[in-house]
């Protein structure tokens, strides 16, 4: 039955004038399934998860770097799409560039709460959480990221240690992100905060039509 679904929905892209067809598979047992119709593995992503426990504040951060909420001064987070947004996600570990507008980045990709590291008020870090709408004892990290230029100062740890206090102090039980395989600088701080990997979800690709 899957592979006469897969037929019917491949033709129809193919009749839409599509040339690539694109998804996601979850076990091995779907991998083995979409490998042997020519679909090959083009991304992957593991899923980090967190116990919340009582989590000591953070420790201290590099001269003349300072932490607030975004909340208060929601002005900032906006402003840094041109000086720390597009940079930072230009580094995306993924198979195609993210196409993120400012509109996007001031809404979506903000958390609750979100950390800003600043220099000289300008945002150079960030780090977050939003609850999950189901279960509000468990949340998902937001953007965790950092300028290139002041990478390697344990802002990023300091960042995240900080969403981690916060959790610990207001009912959230479980912390869980997902981060890009190709992004190990991420993935091992996460390891040494405590996250443990879960699962994985893997992107496959084909071109179009299918023949096998």
């Amino acid at each position: 039955m899957g592979s006469a679904l897969l037929r019917v929905l491949a033709e129809h892209c193919s009749d839409l004038g599509l040339s690539k067809v694109v998804a996601g598979v979850d076990d091995d047992g779907s991998l083995a399934f979409a490998e042997r119709y020519g679909f090959v593995e083009v991304d992957r992503e593991v899923e980090q998860v967190r116990v919340v426990g009582d989590e000591p504040a953070p420790g201290t951060l590099p001269a003349g770097v300072d932490v607030i909420e975004a909340s208060e001064r929601p002005d900032l987070w906006a402003a840094s799409f041109e000086t720390f947004g597009q940079e930072v996600l230009a580094d995306f570990a993924l198979y195609t560039p993210l196409q993120i507008s400012a509109e996007q980045w001031r809404t979506s990709w903000y958390g609750d709460p979100m950390f800003l590291a600043l220099s000289d008020d300008e945002v150079i870090g960030c780090a977050g959480l939003n609850r999950d709408a189901d279960r509000p004892e468990r949340a998902e990290n937001a953007l965790t990221a950092v300028r290139r230029s002041w990478r390697g100062h344990g802002i990023a740890s300091h960042l995240k240690r900080r969403t981690l206090h916060w959790a610990a102090h207001h009912g959230v039980q479980e912390i869980y992100t997902w981060t890009q395989v190709g992004n190990a600088p991420m993935r091992r701080l996460n390891e040494h905060l405590g996250y443990v990997t879960t699962r994985n979800s893997i992107t496959v690709s084909r071109t179009l039509p299918l023949t096998a």
